[in-house]
């Protein structure tokens, strides 16, 4: 499995601030649940890798 390959999974995603301090994307899939936690220059991190990837998708079309 990769990036390219498609999936029939639903799965719902939230992003935002703990009472910690931290960026939480919550990823929700049924039974799965995964919480990840980032400092905010990670998710910072994270964020320009998304902008990133969608540039370069939006070349793809």
């Amino acid at each position: 499995m990769g990036i390219n390959t498609e999936r029939d999974i639903e799965a719902n995603l939230q992003i935002g601030p703990t009472d910690h301090g931290m960026v939480r994307l919550f990823i929700d899939a049924g039974e799965l649940e995964i919480p990840m936690d980032f400092d905010p220059e990670e998710a910072e991190e994270i964020a320009e890798e998304i902008r990133a990837a969608a540039q370069a998708a939006r070349a793809v079309k």
